[in-house]
């Protein structure tokens, strides 16, 4: 089991390459990744998501009365500041109506587990940022839908109800049994938690496989696009939560909280519900897979520069003496 528990570790630390290399192979030789179907991106999304549950506790939602100024700030950051840059983005570059539901689709999701990992390793408020992914992906089933259909209604049909259900099923459902089992069989998913880094990254790996191999040939003709676009949104979305918490006047620890919360997307729900909400748009499932090679990478070099801040004046203090 330490064995397990050493491999999950260094794949956990490791993760963005790991991820990259994986996008790489499938891009520039497809045939090697063809084997995934990508009818298996719900399931895997789900075991995800189903990790994620296992390592919540009520403590995680009881943030929402204890500190809900915070909560309120970064729910609301996150449904208006990435949904708006995806759109204004999408029009600016004057992407094709199934990319633009893709950036779209990335923008409305939540924020996924690996800001958590990157608050973590950038010594943020990681409370905070577990606080702000678990309301907003509670929120998800409502707000992702509806803003979505809100912003592109004119462009494509946007089926708001399949969006919803698709939610439920997929991050809903796995969250609250994986919650569930952890509140009544706690000491055995203390062990198996150990080892979620691992399970996480296979599946997110198989499912950016899955998307990149079977449009490999549509990735190479737009793919230059999308990138800068993925790129830009991405890096927005750091610089607008680095910004509300300097303007909020947030101490440094939220402030990191804040700013990769927004920038960093559950884009594996992006692109899982690209497919069910767009069937008909092959490449609208594009710029998820994209956004979950880029964000990664993105994200640890933050937490890099992030970890250099220190906190506040008393940690200032001690490591000057």
């Amino acid at each position: 089991m330490k064995v397990i528990e050493k491999i999950s570790e260094i794949i956990g630390k490791y993760m963005a390459l790991i991820v990259l290399a994986v996008a790489a192979l499938a891009l520039f030789v497809p045939q090697s990744s063809l084997w995934i179907n990508t009818s298996w991106i719900n399931y895997l999304l789900m075991i995800v998501m189903f990790g994620m549950g296992l390592t919540m506790k009520p403590k995680d939602f009881a943030l929402i009365f204890k500190r809900p100024k915070d909560i309120i700030i970064g729910c609301a950051a996150q449904f208006i500041i990435m949904p708006a840059l995806a759109f204004g983005l999408s029009r600016i570059f004057g992407l094709d109506p199934a990319l633009t539901a893709g950036v779209v689709l990335v923008g409305t999701c939540p924020g996924g587990t690996a800001s958590n990992v990157m608050t973590y390793l950038s010594k943020g408020d990681v409370a905070l940022s577990v606080g702000m992914t678990s309301v907003n992906t509670l929120l998800a089933p409502l707000l992702t839908p509806a803003i979505t259909w809100l912003l592109l209604q004119t462009t494509v049909s946007v089926d708001v109800w399949a969006m919803f259900w698709s939610i439920i099923q997929v991050i809903i459902i796995p969250i609250a049994l994986g919650f569930v089992i952890n509140h009544f069989f706690g000491k055995i998913t203390e062990k198996v938690v150990t080892v979620l880094p691992m399970v996480s990254t296979v599946a997110i790996c198989l499912i950016v496989a899955a998307v990149v191999s079977h449009n490999a040939e549509k990735i190479y003709t737009s793919g230059a696009l999308v990138l800068a676009v993925v790129i830009l949104h991405n890096l927005l979305g750091y610089a607008c939560g680095f910004g509300l918490g300097k303007l909020l006047r947030l101490p440094p620890e939220k402030t990191k909280a804040l700013s990769i919360e927004i920038g960093m997307q559950n884009s594996g729900l992006a692109t899982s519900l690209a497919g069910t909400a767009f069937p008909n748009l092959a490449m609208a499932t594009v710029p998820g897979a994209i956004f979950s090679v880029w964000h990664n990478i993105s994200g640890a070099i933050l937490a890099g520069f992030y970890r250099k801040w220190k906190n506040n004046t008393k940690e200032k203090s001690v490591s000057s003496k």
